[in-house]
């Protein structure tokens, strides 16, 4: 069979990226490791002049200018762009200087991390830019306040209520618990009630507001996967169809599976995007629960050694970097397998080392093999 011909095959295109990834493990271990530290604005800044390239230049696909054709090889650069937000937010926070407190420093931290995922929304490809919310783990880590992860979590509840319930019933609950608490500490009440009266507006201002980022600021699709998640059941044959398709194929994997390419709803196309967005169903279906939680002990497992290899890093560059990386798989491990089981809306993102996609394993491997290249020379690194 001619190479041409085998190109027409994944299977086949997946080995060459594997192949391509085993070399590019040789060079990131070989590189002097401190060029991931040197280099890490300069790598940004690169990635940022990349992101906009491809938002002009990049043909459509499925609606989104997110993929740069060289020839016969697709890349997407948003992939590429979490390792060098990785790289570049881990430099500033490991510089002497940098005060946690200073709302200068949060500013410039915050705008190397929100910079990359506003060209990729641009680029109309939402998917991706959610990971790079991901990383307020690691700045957590590193001595962010809780406060702000706090708030965060609190909006985006808030934001969803607004949407499942009369808006006048929020307003009224909140307004109460608010009064509640305001009478129980009068110290609070005496000398916070201007910050009161702020939560107060900005709640109200997110409850009331939520319609026209709904209807004005989201756009169709995304929608419709908020309205799928809410209820899954509305549109079964239609805008739930890959939700429900990939359900039915991991419960109807039973404790062992139906066994290798055995899966009928995988097998015969039931499931869209299988072996992209939705593996984790073939995995379900073919290997069962017991194959399922053997895949998620993996991950997890991956995931305690990243963390502990961060850990034990000498200088705060390797160990922030170290937290982005596991981070960064986390948000994919759980938003992803998340979605085949209807519990997290379908953005699009794959599941690391498993979706077919030369772009995604190019971009796993660099993260995790950039951080093993750091730890081999962790001892030779300064405390900072």
């Amino acid at each position: 069979m001619s190479f041409d011909k085998l190109m027409a095959f994944n299977w086949f295109k997946q080995l060459l990226w594997i192949g391509t990834a085993v070399v590019l493990v040789v060079v990131l271990l070989v590189v002097d490791y401190k060029a991931y530290d040197t280099l890490a604005y300069a790598m940004y800044g690169g990635m940022i002049l990349l992101l906009l390239i491809t938002m002009f230049v990049a043909r459509p696909i499925a609606g989104s200018r997110s993929w740069l054709e060289i020839g016969p090889v697709r890349l997407q650069p948003a992939e590429f762009a979490k390792f060098t937000t990785a790289l570049a937010a881990s430099r500033f926070m490991a510089s002497i200087n940098l005060r946690y407190q200073d709302w200068r420093d949060q500013l410039v931290l915050a705008g190397i991390t929100l910079l990359p995922p506003l060209l990729i929304v641009a680029s109309n490809e939402s998917g991706q830019a959610l990971v790079f919310g991901a990383l307020l783990l690691a700045y957590f880590r590193e001595g962010m306040s809780p406060l702000i992860l706090l708030l965060l979590a609190a909006g985006a509840v808030i934001l969803v209520l607004a949407l499942l319930v009369p808006k006048i019933w929020l307003v009224a609950v909140f307004t109460v618990v608010l009064l509640v608490v305001l009478g129980l500490n009068k110290r609070v009440l005496r000398h916070h009630w201007p910050l009161a009266i702020g939560v107060w507006v900005a709640v109200v201002g997110m409850v009331v507001g939520v319609d026209f980022f709904y209807n004005e600021v989201l756009q169709p699709h995304q929608r419709q996967r908020i309205e799928i998640l809410i209820n899954p059941s509305a549109d079964p044959l239609g805008k739930g169809w890959n939700v429900t398709q990939s359900k039915i194929a991991i419960g109807s994997g039973g404790l062992i599976g139906k066994g290798f390419l055995q899966g009928t709803q995988t097998k015969f196309d039931f499931v869209p995007e299988q072996s992209t967005d939705f593996i984790f169903c073939t995995v379900g279906e073919e290997f069962g629960w017991a194959g399922s939680f053997f895949v998620i002990c993996l991950y997890l497992t991956l995931l305690w050694r990243i963390i502990y290899v961060a850990e034990r890093q000498k200088s705060v560059f390797g160990r922030t970097y170290g937290y982005c990386v596991a981070s960064i798989l986390f948000f994919h491990m759980t938003v992803n397998i998340g979605m085949t089981i209807g519990l997290a809306p379908v953005v699009g993102i794959p599941l690391p080392f498993f979706s077919y996609g030369g772009s995604s394993l190019w971009s796993f491997t660099i993260l995790l093999f950039s951080l093993l290249a750091l730890d081999a020379y962790r001892k030779q690194d300064l405390v900072r």
